[in-house]
């Protein structure tokens, strides 16, 4: 059958999108930034008002000295003025005024600073939310093809470690920011207002400090990028590593696994040290420097004071002043090596919210309908035939693994899908429930391309039963209403009885209420495959996929399951998946494929006759060495 016999509905025909326009990768720190401020943008006015109060509590902390420099000014003058024998003694009262309104101040400055925190805890807890939520949301509309070259430990290092070190920047160093350049500013207003010489001598210093701050965060900027990267290369090695331990200690591998986690671990150790020594180093390089121009400003203070030119209390300010305004270049100094970690982290978060996406659902999707209202051309019945039109594919568009690939599946048809290792068995199921999309040809159910269907439409007319099992930590009932999650506690025992999962349940401790534990090894791996063929059961699909579905169970029970398949699969399209055939000599077709291609086709007794490839294939099962 050819593609363009399919029905297409005459709305769906036209304007599908050519593809998921992907988000911009940041390609370097400022892009990347530019976009994390973006994203921000929900929480604007919040961040307003942390900038705001930031702004206010430094200011409150700012004039703090100016203020007790003169209460300093007042007890100096009344210590000269005994020294003098003048009738003007201390000013106690006025001392007292100045450090109460000084200690009102400082009340306010702490209120100020609490708000903001609080303020920005909320933001950065939001966005982290809004972020892990957006990534979760992400890691359903991406392709097999992503999750085939990317190792999950590198997944789960962007939703943890990457998110974590975002956070932690939000909820610190973006109010430190603002409270650092507040305070520089604010700083040098007030030490120019005592004294502009001194205020020079002050500045003097910061070529100083900046040629070692952009020498070292030269430096750091590489070394950070490396350390993220290594990280989840770490934790990808260490996950993959845990998950198959069983296999890893069996073909004795825990020699090559410790020394490539020892490699991954060295280039971590080697990034990390450098990135942090460097970090390290800042603090000491800007110490020395500001004890420079700290001792500068006393020698110059001095000589002000000896001569008239300012009093006392200003120059215990001053001093105060010269202190603090190394603070924010420090904290500045500090906070561009955080940056650049984080820059790092979110450039990772955004390439990973940036990868190509599914090709997106049709303008106009086809709807299955499972109602009593008639049919629409969006709205459509589906009894469960299938057409394969001339499929060209490959995991790699350089490697093709299925050459013009034709088939015309019946309704109701059991089609058995055979051949050696390799030969794209598996990939024809993939294909059919669009896990990947075809490169050319068409793959239609009843006449429509799937790819007009919505995809949550389309895969709720498959059962599946893997070779693979997959179960999640719940109770053995909620596993099977997996499959129906509106299921009844009687349809799901329907379900295991027709699997034959109810004989052995009650043998199990809490029966249908036993736990499956997080790893599911504490029931057999025939059970397992049993409890995934009850799910299918209960699904009550129109299409089935047995793809080696009892290769895990031993004869006897698969004799029975075979039983209960026979009653599963009457009336309903079937694609059994086997190695061994002598499971599929009833089906109604048999699909031979060899290197991608069908090589014949026919029922068993058919091909047998032919005494080509499928006969070989057949007899090699019995052959003995």
């Amino acid at each position: 059958m050819n593609s363009s016999h399919s029905k297409k509905p005459k709305a769906a025909m036209g304007g599908r999108m050519a593809g998921m326009m992907a988000g911009d990768k940041a390609k370097d720190f400022k892009g990347t930034f530019r976009r994390f401020m973006k994203y921000m943008g929900h929480y604007r006015i919040s961040v307003v008002i942390v900038m705001i109060f930031a702004v206010l509590s430094t200011i409150f902390m700012i004039v703090g000295p100016k203020i007790l420099g003169n209460a300093t000014t007042l007890l100096a003058e009344g210590i000269m003025g005994s020294f003098t024998g003048s009738d003007q003694g201390i000013d106690f009262a006025g001392i007292a005024g100045i450090l109460l309104w000084l200690l009102g101040i400082y009340i306010v400055s702490s209120l100020f600073s609490l708000l903001q925190g609080l303020i920005m805890t909320n933001v950065s807890m939001k966005l982290t939310y809004r972020l892990r939520r957006d990534i979760s949301v992400k890691l359903n509309k991406l392709p097999l093809k992503y999750y085939d070259r990317t190792t999950n430990g590198e997944i789960l290092s962007r939703i943890t470690n990457d998110i974590d070190t975002l956070s932690q920047t939000l909820n610190q160093s973006i109010t430190q920011i603002i409270t650092s350049v507040t305070q520089l500013i604010g700083i040098l207003i007030m030490m120019i207002s005592i004294s502009w010489q001194m205020t020079l001598i002050a500045i003097a210093i910061l070529p100083v400090s900046l040629i070692f701050v952009l020498a070292i965060v030269k430096r750091s900027q590489k070394q950070f990028t490396a350390q993220q990267k290594y990280l989840g290369n770490v934790n990808g090695h260490v996950e993959e590593m845990y998950g198959g331990h069983q296999v890893m200690k069996a073909f004795n591998g825990e020699e090559e696994s410790v020394e490539k986690f020892r490699e991954y671990n060295d280039k971590l150790y080697e990034s990390a040290w450098k990135s942090q020594f460097l970090s390290g180093v800042m603090m000491p390089v800007m110490v020395f420097v500001t004890n420079l121009g700290y001792v500068a400003v006393c020698i110059v203070g001095a000589i002000f004071a000896g001569n008239g030119t300012i009093t006392i209390g200003d120059i215990q300010a001053f001093i105060q002043y010269v202190r603090q305004f190394t603070q924010p270049i420090t904290q500045v100094a500090n906070i561009t090596n955080i940056l650049q970690q984080t820059a790092a982290a979110a450039e990772r978060v955004f390439e990973f919210l940036g990868e190509e996406e599914e090709i997106p659902e049709s303008e106009y999707p086809i709807t299955v309908n499972n109602t009593d209202e008639p049919d629409t051309e969006l709205n459509v019945h589906i009894g469960g035939s299938v057409q394969f039109a001339h499929i060209r594919f490959g995991y790699n568009k350089d490697k093709i693994v299925i050459n013009d690939f034709s088939a015309d599946i019946k309704q109701g048809s059991k089609i058995a899908i055979v051949g050696p290792t390799g030969a794209g068995k598996t990939t024809i199921v993939k294909l059919l429930m669009r896990f990947y999309d075809v490169n050319e040809g068409a793959v239609l159910i009843d006449g429509y391309d799937i790819k007009d269907f919505r995809r949550r439409d389309l895969r709720s007319l498959f059962g599946m039963v893997l070779q693979d099992t997959w179960l999640y930590s719940d109770t053995i009932r909620e596993n099977i209403r997996y499959g129906s999650f509106d299921a009844t506690d009687e349809q799901v025992y329907a379900a295991a009885k027709a699997a034959q999962v109810d004989h052995f349940v009650h043998t199990l401790p809490d029966g249908y209420d036993m736990v499956i534990n997080e790893e599911s090894n504490n029931i057999s791996q025939g059970q397992k495959q049993l409890i995934t063929i009850a799910r299918a059961i209960l699904a009550d699909p129109k299409i089935l996929i047995l793809d080696e579905a009892t290769s895990s169970v031993d004869t006897r029970t698969e004799i029975l399951i075979q039983k209960a398949m026979d009653n599963l699969m009457k009336g309903r399209t079937s694609f059994v998946i086997a190695h061994r055939l002598s499971t599929i000599q009833n089906a109604d077709t048999i699909l031979v494929l060899n290197e991608g291609n069908v090589v014949e086709q026919g029922s068993h007794e058919e091909l047998m006759a032919k005494g080509g490839f499928y006969e070989r294939l057949y007899n090699s099962q019995f052959e003995t060495a």
